[in-house]
């Protein structure tokens, strides 16, 4: 029978922070876009500061572990009104790349169904006309 080692241990452990992260960061971030607040900087960094200090999440994760999620020190962001751009970069902390990701999927969302609709309007026009 195979034990599993400290480190296979570790990595369960990172991988369930990390989920326990995500999902407290959607729910904030799902929050936000529900009142139609767009992701600016400063948001992004409030955001972040609500997800790192959910006391759910600090009672299941000891805090060296919820550290590892810690953006560091001299990874300094922009604290404004702009919207958020990274550019091309992938390298994001992993709070950030919770909350982009949830934006970015509600608005393809949003974009489908704006096309569904327009798609539906469009199909009763032409019926509507006799056709």
């Amino acid at each position: 029978m195979n034990h599993p080692n400290d480190h296979d241990l570790a990595a369960l452990r990172f991988n369930a922070a990390a989920r326990d992260l995500e999902h407290i960061v959607r729910h904030i971030a799902a929050r936000c876009i529900v009142q139609q607040v767009p992701l600016t900087w400063r948001l992004l960094h409030a955001i972040e500061a609500e997800a790192l200090a959910d006391l759910g999440c600090a009672s299941r994760h000891d805090a060296l572990m919820l550290g590892l999620f810690q953006r560091p020190d001299d990874l300094p962001y922009p604290e404004t009104d702009e919207s958020v751009d990274f550019g091309s970069s992938n390298a994001l902390p992993a709070v950030f790349a919770f909350a982009v990701s949830t934006y970015e999927e509600a608005e393809r969302t949003a974009s489908q169904a704006a096309a569904g609709r327009a798609t539906d309007v469009a199909g009763r026009r032409a019926r509507s006309w006799g056709g």
